[in-house]
């Protein structure tokens, strides 16, 4: 192994994002943590472990599990230098005084809760190791508060306002977080849930691939807390 590679965790990296996220990274030779529900998933998606990529099927919303899979990836490659937010999800059509309890928690908890599982296991490991970076996926909706989207807007703005938190609590410690807001993510799930509207007109997730892996890199490093809009043609 590269002793000089970057080790990059991504969570939610069996996705559409995720898998561009990681092919950008593979490309300029890191090691991989690849983090997702279940191994078969991460298998369908990457192929069988290898000593570049480590699959960590992991439940984000258990933090024993979360633990493990850091633990699994410094013990291999002695470091995490980047760690990619990209595990979240998407529920609307409730108004704000009818949402459920339950399509509150699991937006929360996919969107939030997941993130903040994944910050508590890797931030100690940068700080001790000098810095790092750290990218989350918001949403552009996120920036105002939507009809029969209230409950999403809100984990999404959740996530902004923990980024700018983080990025007040560790640019003195060498440590950059920042955040991108997506609008429509051009996906097969999102072409077939929408056949009439124009895809083109989304954002790529190779472009969103691109503006990540540009967050986490060392251009980056004079940006603390950026909520960066991320919106095609939209």
């Amino acid at each position: 192994m590269d002793a000089h590679a970057r080790t990059v965790m991504i969570t939610g990296a069996a996705g559409n994002l995720g898998r561009c996220v990681a092919r950008s990274f593979l490309a300029e030779g890191a090691h991989l943590v690849l983090v997702d529900l279940h191994r078969a998933s991460l298998e369908h998606a990457f192929g069988a472990e290898d000593e570049r990529r480590l699959l960590a099927p992991t439940n984000l919303l258990e933090p024993e599990q979360v633990n493990g899979a850091v633990t699994a990836a410094i013990e291999r490659y002695g470091r995490i230098d980047v760690l990619c937010n990209l595990a979240g999800g998407f529920r609307m059509g409730e108004a704000v005084h009818e949402t459920a309890d339950p399509n509150w928690d699991f937006l929360f908890d996919i969107n939030a809760r997941t993130l903040l599982h994944a910050v508590r296991a890797v931030v100690p490991h940068m700080i001790e190791r000098g810095g790092g970076k750290i990218v989350n996926v918001g949403a552009f909706s996120a920036q105002e508060g939507l009809a029969r989207m209230g409950a999403y807007c809100a984990a999404k703005g959740a996530v902004i306002r923990l980024t700018e938190a983080m990025a007040a609590e560790l640019r003195e410690k060498n440590v950059n977080v920042n955040c991108v807001l997506p609008t429509i993510i051009d996906t097969p799930e999102n072409r077939a849930a929408m056949p009439d509207a124009d895809p083109s007109r989304w954002v790529a997730p190779e472009d969103l691939a691109n503006v990540i892996a540009f967050l986490a890199s060392d251009a980056a490093r004079a940006i603390h807390g950026a909520a960066l809009p991320v919106t095609g043609l939209s």
